[in-house]
């Protein structure tokens, strides 16, 4: 059965035609235990061979790991076939071995460290770095990365640095990339709804990769940030839908949820929520994968993948059948917001 697909175009340029199931190459970068080049090739020829045409990916992925590991896999493809966004806001430099960033985090990558730089230099500077570790000839998506308060550490650093992306101008770089045809959409990727909203208020946006904040768990950015994309037209791809893992895993013990170990509150969340699943024979991980695809501003779900076998669990959860009678059933029991679109 091949994968649904959702097109999208905002402002009459064309658009882009997402899988619903695209894939995010976080873990190709060696996020949290390192995987050889040929695992990483196989995972993403599983993701092609079942269907899969969207492709994330970032600098800050392996410290430029992830990019380059995409360039081969890529090269062969026709370049009409598949959607590919990457990001920017962190130019990626050469170090000395006791500076190298994300130790613990990103194993077996190269000396590099990481710069933030959401101004127009550093904007264009990181694209063309970008274009040469991918080496493609045409990035469809342009995110900013990373403006939120998960990655800065406080909100005053947040706010910072969105008034460095639009006072610095590295805004205003996306907007020409995008006026001149050389980038299709440009967008946020971003852990928080609440930046999200706020650079829609800002700036002319088409896309928001939003992590693990419209998910089986969490529904806040229904209050106003969704209602404000329906409006505009503007997309929404949905990262984490797993809530970093839980809802992929269940509420075994050492569960994450967020990066870090779940809370007792979450574990009872996801244990009613798994009860609800059980009893209509469905998988949570499916429910989860397909819950924020039914919000009408959703264009695709990128879970990452870091080995075939959990390439194949995502393509089963795209297909999987989830009968309508679940999200009542979750609704009536408190755990799924009255107003989710079901």
């Amino acid at each position: 059965m091949a994968l649904k697909t959702r097109h999208w175009d905002r402002i009459g340029n064309g658009g882009l035609t997402f899988t619903e199931l695209g894939f995010g190459t976080a873990p190709l970068g060696n996020l949290y235990k390192a995987i050889s080049d040929e695992d990483a090739r196989a995972t993403l020829d599983a993701a092609w061979a079942g269907g899969v045409r969207y492709f994330d990916t970032a600098p800050l992925y392996g410290l430029g790991l992830s990019e380059t590991r995409l360039n081969p896999f890529l090269r062969g493809k026709p370049r009409d076939e598949y959607v590919l966004s990457t990001k920017v806001g962190r130019l990626i430099q050469h170090c000395a071995p006791e500076h190298r960033a994300g130790v613990g985090k990103w194993f077996e990558v190269p000396q590099r460290r990481e710069h933030y730089d959401y101004t127009y230099d550093g904007v264009m500077r990181s694209v063309e770095h970008s274009f040469s570790r991918l080496g493609v000839d045409r990035i469809d998506i342009l995110y900013v990365h990373d403006l939120c308060i998960f990655s800065h550490g406080s909100k005053e650093i947040s706010d910072m640095r969105i008034e460095e992306f639009f006072g610095g101008r590295g805004y205003d770089a996306m907007i020409s990339l995008r006026d001149q045809g050389m980038i299709q959409a440009i967008g946020g990727g971003i852990n928080e709804w609440e930046v999200c909203q706020t650079l829609a208020e800002r700036g002319d946006f088409d896309l928001f990769l939003l992590a693990g904040r419209y998910t089986l768990l969490e529904q806040e950015a229904l209050n106003s940030f969704l209602p404000l994309c329906e409006k505009r037209g503007i997309g929404i791809v949905t990262g984490g839908p797993y809530n970093s893992g839980i809802l992929a895993t269940g509420a075994k013990p050492g569960a994450y949820y967020n990066y870090d170990p779940a809370p007792q509150a979450i574990i009872d969340r996801v244990n009613a929520i798994e009860a609800v699943c059980t009893d209509h024979g469905v998988r949570m991980v499916d429910a989860a994968f397909q819950f924020p695809l039914l919000h009408p501003a959703h264009v695709a779900v990128i879970p990452g993948g870091q080995g075939v076998s959990e390439m194949q669990g995502n393509l089963a959860a795209a297909q999987a059948d989830i009968p309508s009678a679940l999200w009542e059933d979750l609704k009536a029991k408190g755990l799924m917001r009255e107003d989710a679109p079901t």
